[in-house]
C-alpha cells in the first residue's frame, strides 16, 4: 500500500467514531449503524480520491445518504413490529463513561424514541444541524434540497421534538440517579407505595420485547397502573430468573439499570426520563436481539 493509499484508509478510521455517532442517531440502532459504516467503507475504497477535498464532509454525506435511503423501509418495519419499537440501548459501566466516546455527545433513549416521530428528511436535518452543527448548505446538498428547505426541515423537527419531550425536564445527573436508585429499591422489594412515591402521577411505561420476550404491546400510563405492573414483573422475574439483580449503569450516558440473571446474562435494560425528581417515563428493552452488545 502506498503512502497516499494508507492516508486515505487512515482518514476513514480517523472519522469512524464520529460517523458511527451520526449513523446511530439517524437509525436508532447500533446494528443498523454498523451496517451503514460497512457500506460507507466499501464506497470510500472505490471513490475517486482526487475529487475528495474534505474527507469528513464527504463521509458525512455518504453516511447520511445511506441512512436516509434506509429510514423509509426501517420505519415501515417498525410500524409492523410486534408491540412497541424502542431504540437499541448503548450501555456502559457507571465508572467508565469513556466507553461511550464512540457515540460522541450523549443522546438519551428517550430522545431517540421521540425522534422516531420525524420524517427521514426531518431527522437528518435535525441530527446534522442541531447535534453536529453541520451547515444548511451542506445539509441541503446531502438531502438534495435548498439550504432554506433544509433550514425549515430542521426547524419543523426541532418543534416536533420539543413537543414530544414536553414532559421531560433537564435534571442533573445526581437528581437523575437518585430517582433511578429509589425506583430500583422500590422495584426490588415490590413495594407499591414506594413506587408510587418515585413515579410521576402521569408516568408512561414503554417496553420492547419484539414478540420474542413477553412485554406490553402498548405503553402503560399512570402511576397506579405502572406501580402494579412493576410489582408483578418483579414477582415474575423472581420465578423466571431466581437470583437476578439490578445493576446501575449508564444507558446512553444517563443513569439507568441493567437486569442480569444469576448466571450474568442480560435480560433487560431500563432507561428513564426524570422530571422534578420523579420517573416521568421508563423505557424497558427486553428484546434479546437488542441486548447482544450489552457487556
Amino acid at each position: 500500500m502506498t503512502d497516499v493509499e494508507s492516508a486515505f484508509v487512515d482518514a476513514f478510521q480517523t472519522h469512524r467514531r464520529y460517523l458511527g455517532s451520526v449513523a446511530y442517531r439517524l437509525m436508532g440502532s447500533v446494528t443498523d449503524a454498523e451496517d451503514v459504516l460497512q457500506e460507507a467503507w466499501l464506497r470510500w475504497q472505490s471513490v475517486d480520491r482526487a475529487g475528495v477535498q474534505d474527507p469528513r464532509a464527504f463521509l458525512t454525506t455518504v453516511v447520511t445518504r445511506l441512512c436516509y435511503d434506509q429510514l423509509g423501509s426501517a420505519r415501515a418495519r417498525r410500524e409492523a413490529y410486534y408491540g412497541e419499537w424502542l431504540p437499541e440501548p448503548v450501555v456502559a459501566a457507571e465508572d467508565s463513561p469513556a466507553e461511550l466516546a464512540e457515540l460522541g455527545e450523549s443522546v438519551s433513549l428517550a430522545m431517540l424514541a421521540v425522534m422516531e416521530q420525524l420524517t427521514p428528511a426531518e431527522r437528518a436535518a435535525f441530527v446534522l444541524h442541531d447535534v453536529f452543527a453541520v451547515g444548511f448548505d451542506e445539509i441541503g446538498a446531502t438531502l438534495e434540497r435548498t439550504p432554506e428547505a433544509a433550514r425549515q426541515l430542521a426547524s419543523r423537527a426541532r418543534r416536533r421534538v420539543r413537543e414530544g419531550s414536553r414532559r421531560r425536564t433537564e435534571v442533573d445527573v445526581t437528581e437523575h440517579r437518585q430517582a433511578v436508585t429509589a425506583f430500583a429499591a422500590a422495584a426490588a422489594n415490590g413495594d407499591i407505595q414506594a413506587l408510587l412515591a418515585v413515579l410521576d402521577p402521569d408516568v408512561i411505561w414503554h417496553s420492547d420485547g419484539g414478540g420474542v420476550v413477553r412485554a406490553g404491546v402498548r405503553s402503560i400510563a399512570g402511576a397506579d397502573k405502572v406501580s402494579r405492573l412493576v410489582a408483578g414483573l418483579i414477582r415474575r422475574a423472581d420465578v423466571e430468573f431466581p437470583g437476578g439483580v439490578f445493576e446501575f449503569a449508564l444507558v446512553n450516558d444517563e443513569p439507568g439499570l441493567v437486569f442480569r440473571t444469576a448466571s450474568g446474562e442480560v435480560a433487560g435494560v431500563l432507561a428513564f426520563a426524570v422530571a422534578e425528581g420523579r420517573i416521568a417515563e421508563a423505557y424497558v428493552v427486553v428484546n434479546p436481539e437488542k441486548l447482544t452488545r450489552v457487556a
